[in-house]
């Protein structure tokens, strides 16, 4: 797989052993890393701030010696890594306009492209770099001669790879702490990739509060961020480095160092096509776009080789893989199902909640969720009617399940069988009951629907949807039937997660046969159960079979509607994520059953009844996802029949 094919890139953060003021050394350890990271197909790497010559030189910074030590350390790494494609910045001291000046110098493939300095320039506390070093504010000149050639230089510098959508800021420590970040206006000019070059030493939870610098900034720019700090070598004559390196992609941080005393670094692989999808989607991004004097140096970098063996895709990207966080998600995202409820009961005075329980996953989540908010509302059980409808396909497993979450939750219990009314109506349309089609599943979807309703009004109360995010995408839901409802609280929930969200409940619930009885219904295969059963009385209409694996569908759903990726490159990640699971063929059928039943059915999204988004992936008319019902998804077809896995 070629990696930027697709909009990916893979960067490092470097932190070298140095020797302080030993420049051709700290030149050496740098070059070692670039090739080695050459190697991990690494494109983009950062070296801390002034690693050339060691952060802690203090007043050696004035002496001669020094100062033509870092320059020739400089031509050792330009000779060295000459035949590597790769965009590298090291932190050195730059003599320019009768000033010294802190700088992070750009390099690739045996040429400078740039120098950027310091803008703010820190003297408090333990921090004298005003002692030795000027601030941009204070360059006059916008080029500096560095190994024989002038270069750029000054701090309104970007640098862009003409053959991607990369383009890189840069800025150094201090200035990351600022009100306004010389990084933000970076990205305001078009930078994706910021890169810090520190020097930021160890005080007692002063990484946790950088930690969280790097990920507010990674957010707030909506750019991948990386952060690389001096560490091993820098002297502790009054303080201590860690070499704390930090990798963060849009508010989340992928890669984090531990102190080592060897040279290191860490990489990841981050989606500039995900990061510009965002700046274009969240609009405001741009709202107060500056003009400025902002200079573009152009590089030109191959694409980075098949690094399919390294590259890894969260097959679940709806569910967090640790499980305290997962279980926090679930009770979150639960939280604000049951609120969304409440809040519409309060406001309407409605005290009554009717649901149609059929022993499934979903109508099982919508059930705990009424449960929760009726709780809330300091009302009885008994105001949730919970309505069991058996039909021409209901299994006896489905039905007790049901049964038993009625009786443990206290809930009030109606029974209405549809079998009569079903086959009568089939007499009344002329349709054979025998013959199992289309027609013969939404009659039985449409009369459990009339009934909600109906006893809605007879009781004055809110019938709750249970139809999941997933299925609203791919459109399997009976149009007016269980489709429809007065207020959904499962819309925002995809079929992937609404399982979890069982599985935590059942884990943490004290009532131990509401437990037992979830856990069950986990295990019961996905049914609308509106087809007979089989001979022996089991499920013998199994929804995956018909549409496909919900893991795909979801993963294909996330992104698609969040990231706005492709046929060709959710069909690449999606044959990564699911390596040795599904086939390629079998991954690129489903996904072309996706887009031709995402595209077909969203007559039905077009008319939802009111329901609570939880995520940032939502499909509610009225807020996150319009499109026309007659759509053409043909190009997206053609484009998937094209593609290869």
């Amino acid at each position: 797989m070629i990696l930027e094919k697709y909009g990916y890139l893979r960067v490092a953060a470097a932190v070298p052993r140095v020797t302080v003021g030993n420049a051709a050394h700290n030149a050496r350890e740098i070059v070692g890393l670039v090739k080695k990271g050459a190697e991990e197909h690494i494109k983009v790497m950062a070296f801390p701030e002034l690693s050339v010559t060691g952060y802690t030189c203090s007043d050696l910074f004035h002496q001669r010696s020094l100062l033509n030590g870092a320059a020739a350390a400089l031509r050792t790494i330009l000779d060295e890594t000459a035949d590597v494609d790769m965009l590298v910045a090291v932190g050195m001291p730059v003599e320019a306009d009768n000033q010294l000046f802190n700088c992070a110098v750009v390099l690739h493939a045996g040429k400078i492209l740039g120098a950027v300095p310091k803008t703010f320039i820190p003297n408090y506390n333990e921090f004298y770099e005003k002692r030795w070093f000027a601030s941009s504010v204070n360059r006059v000149s916008d080029t500096v001669r560095l190994c024989g050639a002038d270069v750029p230089f000054g701090e309104n510098i970007l640098f862009k790879n003409v053959n991607s959508a990369l383009i890189v800021g840069l800025e150094i420590c201090e200035d990351l702490w600022m009100p306004i970040p010389p990084s933000s206006r970076h990205a305001l000019f078009g930078a994706n990739l910021l890169l810090n070059l520190s020097a930021s030493n160890e005080t007692v939870t002063k990484s946790d509060y950088r930690r969280e610098l790097v990920r507010q900034q990674s957010a707030r720019c909506y750019a991948g961020y990386v952060y690389c700090s001096a560490g091993q070598g820098e002297s502790t004559t009054d303080v201590v480095f860690n070499g704390h390196a930090l990798i963060a992609v849009n508010d989340s941080i992928v890669r984090e160092s531990s102190y080592t005393e060897e040279s290191t670094y860490i990489f990841a692989d981050m989606d500039i096509e995900k990061l510009m999808s965002d700046r274009r989607k969240f609009n405001t991004f741009m709202g107060r776009a500056e003009t400025g004097d902002y200079r573009t140096v152009a590089f030109d970098m191959k694409d980075g080789g098949d690094v399919r063996e390294s590259f890894k895709v969260d097959p679940q990207p709806f569910i967090p893989r640790d499980r305290d966080e997962k279980f926090g998600r679930c009770r979150e995202i639960f939280k604000l199902q049951s609120v969304g409820l409440l809040e519409r009961m309060r406001k309407t005075g409605i005290k009554k909640a009717v649901i149609g329980l059929s022993g499934g996953l979903d109508s099982t989540l919508a059930l705990l969720v009424t449960s929760e908010a009726v709780r809330a509302l300091k009302l009885p059980p008994e105001s949730i009617i919970g309505v069991t409808m058996p039909g021409l396909g209901t299994t006896d497993r489905t039905y007790q399940n049901a049964l038993t979450l009625m009786r443990e939750l206290g809930v009030t219990k109606r029974e209405i069988s549809i079998k009569e009314a079903s086959l009568l109506h089939y007499r009344d349309i002329g349709h054979a009951p025998d013959v199992y089609d289309v027609t013969f599943e939404n009659v039985q979807a449409r009369e459990r629907t009339q009934i909600l309703m109906d006893v809605a009004n007879q009781e004055g109360g809110l019938v709750i949807g249970t139809g999941d995010l997933s299925e609203l995408a791919l459109g399997w839901c009976t149009y007016n039937g269980d489709h429809m409802s007065h207020y959904g609280v499962n819309c925002g929930v995809p079929k992937s997660l609404v399982k979890h969200l069982v599985s935590w409940y059942a884990e943490t619930a004290e009532n131990k046969a509401v437990s037992a009885a979830l856990y069950d219904i986990l295990e019961t295969p996905i049914s609308p159960e509106l087809l007979p059963a089989d001979d022996e009385g089991q499920i013998a209409q199994k929804t995956e079979d018909v549409v496909g694996p919900y893991e795909l569908h979801d993963f294909y759903l996330y992104h698609f509607l969040r990231n706005g990726f492709a046929p060709a490159k959710i069909l690449k990640l999606a044959s990564i994520a699911f390596d040795g699971k599904y086939e390629p063929e079998t991954i690129k059928k489903w996904l072309n059953n996706f887009y031709r039943r995402f595209f077909s059915q969203q007559f039905k999204r077009s008319c939802l009844p009111d329901g609570v988004k939880v995520g940032s992936v939502c499909l509610s008319p009225r807020g996150d996802w319009r499109m026309p019902s007659d759509a053409s998804a043909a190009e997206l077809l053609q484009e998937l029949e094209e593609a290869e896995a």
